[in-house]
């Protein structure tokens, strides 16, 4: 079998089988006392195996994977056959975790050097270095000379150490590749890019007469782990998967985590009331514990939690203003380096940080982990909540603090799955043609390459492992300059000879391969102009890359609505009284996850299945129990599952999806008709779903279709003049199956700002548009134009060129989730997801309000949702009671809401 489950030896079997000096050093140390994945990984890297270990911060896995190869090191030092060459490589994707990672290092092979010699032992020094961009040019100089023998580097530098003409000689000596933070890198192009670079390294092994690589990869909490050892090991030349054994640690410590609601009127309260309860929470909280870890999920929250908790915990006495910082990727590269050592040394009382200390910096002792927001995945959870309890037998407590209703049935369903051991699964991405382009360049310059072979090599590793060799041949042709676009500045950077079947470097393809390399795009700003050419402003370029025309956006405090862009500008013009219909925080949110989603769906039908059997006491009890909840949380989510199916009759979830449809107004105040589809399936799907349903509906009706999407479902907007029924929806559901999904997104995006955006990227990577060049920067606004407009000529006269199908790729695969929302359709087409249409709606259903009104909980926009929520869901309270429809009390639960509804006007059919 390719992938195994290794089993955990005991302290003593595994020190046995260490040198005696390494064994001693792990006596004296920890007293001989090893943790779980040290206790499954260290035999198995010592007999030579691939590793992947899983485990949470804290539970000594970089330890468990160096410890091996030291041992290894060091009995080649005693045969003196320690010479001057890399025998390990340690990848990480933080620069700033390689240093700790290096200094982690110096302290055990120097004691362990000195136990060795107490013991008789004369052994050389392991040297370690580390290989970033930050590296000056004399300390690389000087690796050539003297190479370290572990070398600590990042995916980007890996790859231009693989093209240095004599640094890669030293590389010809590896034995051993650790890959760090491999569930940050397996979900991405830096990951494939790694990969790919780790197939390059094991076949200049191989030609030295070496190999194979032995790789053991590091992961905090990830799934499937077959699939993620898969991704480490890749396959040998015959296809076959590389064996990799899986050290399975993931649950080694004991964690706690549990959901607190503010004890307020959610959607009555005023908002300042329900700010003020939400950070007395937090206060008291931080004053009950040492040091606590504060996640937000945007970095403009992260700097308005920190501004008050700074005002709140002085007035407190809890800490003075010192002791409480910010920690994001905005803030320069020195203020974050400065909170992480004072976080080391124990000088602070709180850290808020929106995502950037989710990854495995050692951030020292963390006692307690606050979330304000949902993480939006259980995976995402447990990586927050690790950050607490940072030794082996100490408790990762966390804890969730909810803003409203849907926040508090999503959280309450993540809390208790990461309880359960739940784990979403991780989404490789597939045949990337940009990384492919890139790394083809790659092997060009290091030498002249039979095709035949190079195709070989690439479909060793996972991310490729289906490529087909016309594919193959496409990237290669169109990095050749066989598409003719030299009259656009595009030329060949490897020159191909199809007859002989070689290809190698063109001159100057060292130069940009090395000033180019990666898959990072610049950060760049989008300067806000109105017609009239007047500055308003800057945004961020994932921001601009969601808006379409007519959007409304809110930049400086004031409303503007989106016309056009040109390169790095976007032209606006000023509008008054008009709803946003962009959140300013949209593109920042995390997506809920499709896995995470459909438990939250099964959680709602479960509720909604209680309280219609009349168990509306017993579905209290079971979220007090079984949940953890306070008692005032689990009377609001029955509360808020009974008025949804009282009033609708249906509880969307797992298994249906309820569209609805009512008239109301768009933005402007002007009379619209909305359809609300609530697919429980994360944002991602939706995003799919919704832009392939709005696409076909537009061209239906011959109207502009405007869309709204959150993580329960979205909602499609129509002039009130056309007609809305549900023959119109009906029909529209026919449009979109799972074989037609694919080629409608595409239609639909072949146009937008994300595609814009997303070619430009694409572009960049595939060494189209160049960055640097001749030791330049290029000029990012022209850059932007130079690739709008070749897009546009490739739409027109390339469409299939790969520069284009990888745009594509990227933003429905990657961006969006188009396999989840194929998914669904073929669930509806099977039946096993049913779909109820409903309408026309007197007022939107309770499900529907957070939709209706950007179902996102950010308390900088909180006034005006908070009062339109608190009047939609009056109205349904109205209805209600028209109906005799009382909320059943708890230990009351009174007449079925199923039995209460026979006879309802609203239309019901089932089926698509």
């Amino acid at each position: 079998m390719a992938v195994s489950y290794a089993e955990l030896r005991s302290d003593e079997e595994v020190l046995s089988m260490l040198r005696p000096y390494v064994a001693e050093w792990l006596r004296r140390k920890y007293g001989g006392k090893l943790t779980e994945p040290q206790r499954g990984a260290i035999p198995l890297v010592l007999e030579g195996k691939n590793v992947l270990i899983s485990s949470p911060t804290g539970t000594g896995k970089t330890l468990a994977a160096f410890l091996g190869v030291i041992d290894r090191l060091f009995e080649m030092g005693e045969r003196g056959e320690l010479g001057d060459s890399v025998y390990a490589v340690y990848v990480s994707p933080l620069r700033a975790l390689n240093n700790d990672i290096r200094r982690n290092l110096l302290e055990p092979l120097r004691e362990i050097r000195e136990i060795a010699g107490e013991m008789g032992y004369s052994l050389p020094e392991i040297r370690v270095a580390v290989r970033t961009s930050d590296t000056p040019p004399h300390e690389k100089q000087k690796m050539v000379r003297n190479p370290p023998h572990i070398l600590i580097t990042t995916p980007e530098s890996i790859a231009i150490a693989l093209v240095a003409p004599k640094f890669r000689e030293r590389l010809r000596t590896v034995r051993w590749v650790i890959v760090d933070e491999i569930h940050e890198l397996a979900s991405n192009k830096r990951g494939a890019h790694l990969m790919l670079s780790i197939e390059r390294l094991e076949e200049l092994v191989k030609e030295s007469g070496g190999g194979p690589l032995q790789r053991i990869g590091l992961s905090a909490t990830i799934a499937p782990l077959d699939e993620v050892a898969r991704f480490l090991g890749g396959y040998d030349d015959q296809g076959r998967p590389r064996p990799v054994e899986i050290v399975d640690a993931r649950f080694a410590k004991p964690i706690d985590i549990r959901v607190l609601t503010p004890r307020v009127d959610l959607l009555r309260a005023p908002s300042e009331e329900v700010t003020e309860a939400i950070y007395r929470l937090v206060v008291d909280l931080v004053k009950n514990h040492r040091t606590t870890l504060i996640f937000t999920n945007t970095r403009s929250a992260t700097e308005r939690v920190v501004y008050r908790l700074k005002k709140l915990l002085e007035e407190e006495k809890i800490a003075v203003p010192e002791q409480i910082e910010a920690h994001h990727s905005s803030l320069s590269r020195d203020l974050r380096l400065d909170v992480e050592e004072r976080l080391k040394r124990g000088e602070l009382k709180v850290v808020v940080s929106s995502t950037s200390l989710e990854l495995g910096i050692d951030i020292g002792y963390i006692d307690l982990v606050v979330l304000l927001g949902s993480p939006k995945s259980v995976s995402r959870l447990l990586q927050r909540v690790g950050r607490a309890g940072h030794r082996l037998h100490e408790v990762s407590r966390g804890r969730i603090i909810v803003v409203d209703r849907d926040d508090l049935v999503e959280n309450s369903v993540l809390a208790k799955s990461a309880m359960e051991r739940f784990i979403d699964r991780v989404k490789i991405p597939r045949k990337p043609l940009d990384v492919l382009a890139q790394h083809l360049v790659g092997m060009a310059v290091e030498r002249r390459w039979r095709v035949e072979e190079a195709f070989r090599v690439v479909r060793r590793s996972y991310n490729f492992r289906d490529l087909t060799f016309d594919e193959f041949m496409s990237v290669l042709r169109f990095i050749a300059g066989k598409y003719g676009l030299e009259d656009e500045g595009v030329y060949g950077k490897v020159w191909l000879d199809e007859d002989e079947g070689v290809f190698g470097r063109k001159r100057k393809a060292r130069m940009i391969y090395q000033m180019n390399v990666g898959v990072i795009p610049d950060e760049v700003k989008i300067r806000v102009i109105t017609v009239d050419g007047k500055y308003v402003g800057d945004l961020e370029e994932e921001f601009a890359e969601i808006l379409q025309p007519g959007d409304i956006f809110v930049l400086g405090g004031r409303t503007y609505k989106f016309l056009a862009s040109r390169g790095l500008l976007v032209i606006v013009e000023r509008v008054e009284g008009v709803k946003p219909t962009v959140p300013s925080w949209f593109s920042e949110m995390l997506p809920l996850s499709f896995d995470s989603a459909l438990r939250v769906g099964r959680f709602r039908r479960l509720i909604a299945s209680m309280i219609a059997e009349g168990r509306v006491q017993e579905a209290v009890d079971m979220l007090v129990g079984e949940y953890r909840l306070e008692e005032h949380a689990a009377r609001m989510i029955v509360e808020y599952i009974w008025e949804q199916l009282a009033y609708a009759g249906v509880v969307p979830g797992d298994d249906l999806v309820l569209i609805e449809y009512f008239r109301g107004e768009d933005e402007r105040g002007e009379e619209a008709w909305s359809i609300v589809f609530h697919t429980l399936y994360g944002r991602r799907a939706n995003d799919a779903l919704s832009r392939a349903y709005a696409s076909v509906l537009s061209r239906m009706l011959g109207v502009p279709v405007r869309v709204a999407v959150s993580d329960n479902g979205f909602m499609l907007t129509v002039p009130g003049y056309v007609d809305v029924s549900e023959d119109v929806i009906r029909e529209l559901l026919g449009s979109v199956r799972p074989e037609n999904i694919r080629q409608i997104l595409e239609e639909a995006v072949a146009h937008t700002e994300l595609m814009k955006r997303r070619f430009k990227h694409v572009a960049e990577r595939m060494f189209v548009i160049l960055r640097r060049y001749g030791g330049h920067e290029a000029n990012p606004e022209r850059l932007q134009l130079n690739a709008q407009r070749l897009l546009e000529l490739m739409l027109d006269y390339y469409p299939d060129a790969p520069v284009v199908r990888e745009t594509f790729r990227e933003i429905l695969e990657d961006y969006m989730d188009i396999d989840a929302a194929a998914q669904v359709l073929r669930w509806i087409e099977e039946g096993r997801v049913k779909v109820v249409v409903k309408g026309p709606m007197e007022y939107p259903s309770p499900f529907a309000h957070g939709i209706v009104v950007r179902g996102y909980s950010d308390v900088v926009l909180m006034e005006d949702k908070r009062r339109l929520l608190a009047q939609l869901r009056e109205k349904v309270l109205e209805v209600l009671r028209a109906r005799g429809l009382e909320p059943p009390l708890p230990g009351e639960p009174g007449q079925r809401p199923s039995e209460r509804l026979n006879g309802q006007s609203t239309s019901s059919r089932v089926g698509p």
